[in-house]
């Protein structure tokens, strides 16, 4: 019995091996001709062999942000200086309480910073015969590295690059190692500081990415560099280091399964040369796109001239192909793209740039909600881990040398690029290199990127006409006579609509994209930027800073809040068109779509509908009533094609207040969720309104007061302006005075005069002027209705205005939030419409400047499709309903953010409070007006015919 459970150890133990290490051994273990256990007794011995000869990974610091080891550390100068204490590595020494914070360009480089750091790590016997490397996955800045007190090589210039030392003669055969780094936060090259530190963004000091041993044979496969095209060409140029006269190098691809595709192939060792080129063809092979990012991973063995594993390396790729056509477009499959982009720092506010998988995961799933299909890597090379996770998601990836708006010198700038192309050449996601930004560009750097990408990406550089590209920064709508939106180049702009505070971003978007659309070399664009670049200020009591005007550009906030252009752009870009912002009278439920996907059929889409009844405005919650709901896979409609899709109703459509349809990609992911009011105001109020209440109505004139009393409601008005002077229900006093005043134009008062008609009392206010007709209705069930109208042609020269309507005042010390029916939860502005949802809100009230403060959704500002809104104070909670058609609610003027240098994306409110409006305002860019960025940016023309509208106000509702 004891035999029999030994030698069932001896199978199970290969068994488990093989499961974990099938890649690298199941070419050689797959014979059929050998028996069961001799099977396993090879494989297991094989597999020995194996895995003795894979890299091994060591870790001296900790991994990311959020699992970090203690080193002893001292930094010369600032906070906590001068004195041996511990820091978590990897870190940037600043958000670890130690030195001083500094922004780009207004560093003081005659104050350096160093940082020393100590780490004692034991030797292994196991390391005898051994290649030993130390690898720095990004430091900031020059990098000295000593073993045991032995330098271990040049000191390292430049912050966002891997760089390693091979250490094997300086460690110890037993006992500690002493690691001693000395870190230099400014460079002693000039060159490097233009780049890196001459910026704008925050600059730091330290080891801020993980540092390991690399533990390899002495002989080894050191990099390798893919080229694997949509018709299925491989060719693979593997690098090795150390002596090996006669061998060859062996490559399996197989799919992330370890399901073998064709057979292995190899090449002859050049050991001149430490270079080997294998070429191999795979039939039909699943591509990679942002829609679908199919990939693969090869083995690659080196060999000895008997065929004994020396070393094995597995890398991960995706079979496409991505070019630039000169004076056609940037194709990638053959697929002309345009790239939906924004630009992404690597930040995270208690950390600086040390970051962490989690956070590259959150980032790149934040980018794909908003319809995003590509992002650029601004201004330096990521982390691994983000690459790794815009390979697996799928993302457009444009990767960056450092070079904000200066070079590197070519004898620095070539050893980072390389050090970069190295680090990121063998991933899909990459479609393009950026030699630098904004004049940081070396022309002299060019040439090096071919020497190590195999495919010869594009490189661009960004802001400039470039080798058939055009990618300049902020311009405006359709400028540019001969070059960009009008030029011969394939153009992208690698930044635009900058997104200071709320504007830029969707604001402008939708104009430019059109634009964009209609234009046959638009390759798209990449808007700025992701995130708001906020860092805690551990020096001034955690304090978030956003360096007044600098960082705060991000759609998103620094812990990733949501502004409302995250949805904005989410419906913009989104890859399914549904044209209708209204649904006809009669609507059927066939809706009209088209297909903005690059490679996706509408087939592969599932499709959800509820038909809603919402909540009425007496009731505490916004919860809906789902009357009927159903599911249903996508039309067949190919990508850039139009087609239909028809919802299958069972029941009448007149009792649903809302239809919401909502749109899935082929893994679940939320494509966006339209909704349409089927109910105009008018049709929607009137289940609210209708009451058989009657209370007598008596009216009074005195001290220049007109009093209009029903049961426990008084409301008053001035004789002397025709303005509403106050309200008091059941003994409060509910502060709304002096309305309604026109938002522009002008008009002289006449006087009031109050009639009886019917049950209802009626007060008409006349006037002279833009005031066309300004009339109460009390009516004997409580409610005030206002009907008005005005004109204002001609008010101006150009009759052009920054909104329409009218105005009223309420004490913003009094408002605690609202519940309102319309779109929402986000406000509008003219030129960002797009992104909300139409239902019942409740929003509390806040003070939030967006960019310098989160509390996300903003409170005050403009909100579309107003139906109804309960304005919730201090004083007594009351009403107001919308009588007419389309009408804006606006409540109280968003705070001017502290750092604006000028009125663009803090633009002109109406006087007053409480509005209600016919036209709205845009929103500019950090540099630009907003009429600079197309036709929703324009100010708003007016006709001869006057606008109407029609108010009703409950002040005594019985709310729940």
């Amino acid at each position: 019995m004891l035999k029999i459970v030994k030698l069932t150890l001896i199978i199970i133990e290969p068994i488990i091996m093989l499961q974990q290490y099938r890649i690298s051994v199941i070419a050689f273990c797959s014979r059929p001709q050998i028996g069961l256990i001799s099977f396993f007794l090879l494989c297991f011995l094989s597999g020995s062999t194996v895995f003795s000869q894979e890299t091994v990974v060591k870790y001296l610091s900790g991994t990311d942000k959020d699992h970090t080891k203690n080193w002893d550390f001292m930094v010369s100068s600032g906070a906590k200086s001068g004195q041996w204490t511990t820091i978590e590595v990897p870190s940037n020494w600043e958000t670890q309480g130690f030195g001083t914070y500094h922004y780009g360009w207004e560093e003081d480089f005659s104050k350096n910073e160093i940082g020393y750091y100590k780490y004692r790590f034991p030797s292994n016997p196991t390391w005898k015969n051994k290649t030993m490397k130390i690898v720095f996955e990004g430091s900031m800045t020059d990098t000295e590295v000593k073993i045991n007190g032995k330098i271990a090589g040049a000191i390292h210039q430049g912050s966002f690059y891997r760089f390693k030392y091979d250490i094997t003669k300086l460690l110890k055969k037993t006992g500690d190692n002493l690691l001693e780094v000395k870190v230099s936060k400014i460079s002693a090259d000039t060159s490097v500081n233009r780049a890196e530190r001459m910026s704008d963004f925050w600059v730091f000091g330290g080891i801020f990415r993980p540092v390991y041993l690399e533990i390899t044979p002495q002989t080894h496969i050191e990099w390798t560099a893919i080229d694997a095209r949509a018709d299925g060409n491989f060719v693979m140029d593997v690098y090795t280091e150390g002596k090996l006269a006669h061998g060859y190098v062996e490559a399996q691809i197989s799919d992330l399964d370890g399901k073998l595709v064709g057979e292995a192939f190899q090449a002859k060792l050049d050991h001149k040369s430490g270079k080997v080129t294998l070429n191999n063809k795979v039939t039909k092979p699943a591509l990679w796109s942002p829609e679908f990012p199919n990939r693969y991973q090869v083995v690659v063995r080196l060999r000895d001239y008997k065929g004994k594993i020396i070393h094995s390396k597995v890398e991960k790729f995706g079979f496409r192909t991505a070019e630039l056509r000169r004076g056609e477009g940037f194709f990638v499959n053959g697929v002309k793209v345009r790239f939906k982009g924004v630009n992404r720092h690597s930040a995270w506010p208690t950390s600086g740039r040390t970051m962490s998988k989690e956070i590259s995961e959150l980032d790149v799933n934040l980018i794909k909600d908003m319809n995003m299909n590509a992002v650029r890597m601004s201004h330096y090379s990521p982390d691994a881990h983000f690459l790794d996770i815009c390979d697996s998601l799928g993302l457009f990836v444009i990767d960056e040398l450092t070079g904000w708006q200066k070079k590197y010198d070519t004898s620095v700038g070539r050893k980072l690029l390389k050090e970069m192309v190295m680090k990121d050449v063998n991933h899909p996601s990459i479609v393009i290199w950026a030699n630098g930004n904004e004049g940081g560009n070396n022309h002299e750097l060019v040439a090096d990127y071919a020497k190590y990408d195999p495919q010869k990406r594009t490189v661009i550089h960004p802001w400039n006409n470039f080798e058939g590209t055009d990618t300049q920064h902020y311009r405006a709508y359709d400028c540019c006579v001969g070059s960009l939106y009008n030029g011969k180049e394939v153009f992208f702009p690698t930044e635009f609509l900058h997104g200071l505070y709320d504007g830029g971003h969707g604001a402008g978007l939708e104009d430019h994209w059109n634009l964009m659309r209609s234009k046959p070399l638009s390759a798209g664009g990449f808007l700025w930027s992701f995130a708001d670049e906020g860092v805690v200020r551990l020096d001034q009591e955690g304090r978030m800073d956003i360096k007044g005007n600098l960082a705060p550009d991000g759609i998103l906030g620094p812990y990733r809040e949501k502004e409302g252009s995250f949805y904005t752009i989410k419906e913009i870009w989104s890859p399914i068109k549904i044209a209708l912002d209204k649904l006809p009278q009669n609507f059927d439920g066939l809706l009209p779509l088209s297909n903005d996907y690059l490679y996706t059929n509408l087939n592969q889409i599932r499709f959800s509908y509820e038909c809603r009844q919402l909540p009425t405005p007496y009731e505490s919650d916004t919860t809906v009533k789902i009357l009927e709901k159903g599911d249903l896979q996508g039309p067949n409609v190919e990508p850039q094609q139009n087609g239909y899709l028809r919802l299958p109703f069972q029941h009448d459509l007149a009792k649903t207040d809302v239809l919401a349809l909502t749109a899935k990609d082929p893994y679940g992911r939320e494509i966006f969720t339209w909704t349409w009011s089927l109910k105009s105001p008018i049709e929607m109020n009137e289940r609210w309104l209708s009451t058989k209440i009657s209370w007598p109505i008596s009216v009074d004139e005195a001290n220049n007061t007109l009093r209009l009393q029903l049961n426990k409601t008084t409301i008053a008005f001035d004789t002397k302006s025709g303005l509403l002077q106050s309200v008091i229900s059941n003994g409060t006093v509910i502060p709304l005075t002096n309305g309604p005043q026109l938002a522009v134009g002008k008009a002289s008062y006449v006087g009031m005069k109050h009639y009886k008609k019917g049950d209802s009392l009626y007060v008409d206010v006349q006037y002279t002027g833009a005031w066309k007709k300004v009339r109460y209705i009390l009516a004997p069930n409580g409610l005030l209705t206002l009907e008005y109208a005005y004109n204002v042609y001609n008010s101006n020269p150009h009759n052009e205005y920054p909104f329409l309507g009218i105005n009223f005042n309420f004490p913003e010390n009094l408002i605690t939030g609202v519940r309102y029916m319309g779109r929402g939860p986000y406000r509008v502005w003219k030129n960002r419409m797009k992104g909300n949802s139409f239902g019942v809100w409740n929003k509390k009230y806040n003070n939030t400047v967006t960019g310098e403060s989160w509390d996300y959704p903003e409170f005050k500002g403009y909100y579309r499709d107003f139906n109804w809104v309960v304005i919730k104070n201090k004083a007594k909670d009351f009403i107001v309903y919308n009588g007419s058609d389309k009408l804006f609610l606006r409540l109280y003027t968003p705070e001017k953010p502290k750092g604006a240098r000028n009125e663009n994306n803090s633009p002109d409110f109406p006087d007053g409070d409480i509005s209600f409006l016919h036209a709205i305002n845009a929103i500019g860019t950090k540099f630009d007006r907003a009429v600079d960025h197309g036709p929703q940016g324009q100010l708003n023309r007016v006709g001869f015919n006057a606008i109407e509208g029609k108010l009703i106000f409950d002040f005594d509702p019985k709310l729940q």
